[in-house]
């Protein structure tokens, strides 16, 4: 697709050194989850954007932690909704920077959250500047949907797809790192607690007792069965559902009968499945082993859900995503992006807040941003590539501004 004069002229003037100046500040405002609040990252990104010109809103969905909502033009038509996250995971050791005060270097921003995910936001808020400044917002309207709580247990998301909607969105764009190629679905994820409960006995005559850890194994067993149904039945696009055992813990002392024993697992999610679903299915499987028949009770607990998504690879948002992408002269450091349209796309085996958008607001999502998770992000000296940042911010306005045109959108 060509860029046209007025598209060019809106490439043109995303500036550098204001999405540079963002990122930072925001890398610089903290937000370590668990272990802090996002309370400063989001008053950083709230001043930024009110000193722009924005319509900000902000949402304490618990103390000290705002869901912040930045849009542009006129709320009568439907938008596109960019999804970001102001929490990062704890910065850990092994730094050669101080994770909270940004570094600039060899065109890179280092510092924790620079991937994921503070330059994508700011990289959003670059696009929806020049669409503000040009005069084309009214027509194109966009909002940035900032939350809380994404690295947990997704408080902040939670609360945005329950509140009631101040604005219509046609489509939505997860700004999460994705090396710049467009991601039209993924999995999503259950965390289980399963907690086995016993009898105690001398260890001399076990069969006095009911043995928690002994137990749990079998139902570990179940969960290993339970896998090779589950390759059998992949999604085309996703691969299969998987079971994950995590933690194991239990037991007293080695003479005696374990009476408690807890299990954590991870269980990720087809779109349509669910965490209840799922614990329903493996509380059958486990009756009918006859497990809960000797002394032996289970309580299987959802510590965290997180649906999954799945967008047509035809539907016109990835096809402009993509377009987006290859028209800009995206740079990508770990794909071809920009040669190919099936080079562009993918999946993912991660999760994100999209999974929520998709299914609650039953609107089409892609994820497509800056950096590279696997590579970069959750690790010593997280870094971002500037280039990238940039080129993520053109992309962004590109698609605000096409998409409108699109049938169905």
């Amino acid at each position: 697709m060509t860029v046209t004069s007025s598209e060019r002229a809106l490439l043109d003037s995303i500036d550098e050194k204001e999405i540079v100046g963002l990122t930072t500040a925001l890398i610089d405002a903290g937000g370590e989850n668990p272990g802090d609040t996002e309370e400063m990252t989001a008053k950083v990104l709230a001043e930024h954007c009110r000193a722009v010109g924005f319509d900000v809103r902000t949402v304490e969905v618990a103390p000290g932690r705002p869901n912040v909502f930045v849009s542009i033009g006129s709320d009568e038509r439907p938008g596109v909704l960019f999804v970001g996250h102001s929490d990062v995971v704890p910065a850990g050791t092994g730094w050669t920077t101080d994770p909270f005060s940004a570094v600039v270097r060899d065109g890179r921003i280092v510092g924790r959250g620079s991937c994921d995910m503070k330059g994508g936001l700011a990289a959003v808020v670059a696009a929806m500047t020049v669409v503000l400044r040009s005069g084309l917002a009214d027509e194109h309207p966009m909002t940035l949907a900032c939350l809380v709580d994404e690295e947990d247990t997704g408080l902040g998301i939670r609360a945005f797809v329950a509140e009631s909607q101040h604005r219509t969105y046609s489509c939505c764009v997860v700004a999460e790192p994705t090396d710049l190629v467009t991601i039209y679905g993924c999995r999503g994820a259950a965390n289980l607690e399963i907690e086995v409960r016993g009898r105690s006995a001398h260890a001399g005559q076990p069969r006095n007792g009911a043995n928690a850890i002994s137990a749990a194994a079998r139902i570990i067993a179940i969960i290993e069965s339970s896998q090779a149904e589950l390759d059998a039945n992949p999604d085309p696009e996703l691969g299969p559902a998987t079971w994950n055992v995590g933690t194991i813990a239990g037991g007293t002392g080695t003479s005696m009968v374990a009476d408690r024993c807890v299990v954590t697992v991870d269980r990720r999610l087809l779109p349509g499945e669910s965490a209840a679903g799922v614990v329903g299915d493996l509380e059958s499987r486990i009756e009918s082993a006859g497990l809960t028949e000797s002394g032996i009770d289970v309580e299987i607990g959802i510590a965290m859900e997180m649906p999954g998504f799945l967008t047509s690879v035809n539907n016109g948002l990835v096809t402009t995503a993509v377009q987006s992408v290859i028209d800009n002269g995206s740079i990508s450091e770990g794909h071809s992006a920009g040669s190919t349209f099936a080079e562009s796309t993918d999946i993912w085996t991660a999760s994100c807040d999209g999974g929520f958008v998709a299914q609650q607001m039953g609107i089409p999502t892609v994820v497509l941003g800056p950096g590279e998770i696997e590579k970069q992000a959750h690790r010593p000296d997280e870094s971002v590539a500037v280039r990238q940042l940039t080129d993520s911010a053109r992309a962004y306005a590109l698609i605000a501004t096409r998409i409108a045109a699109l049938p169905g959108l």
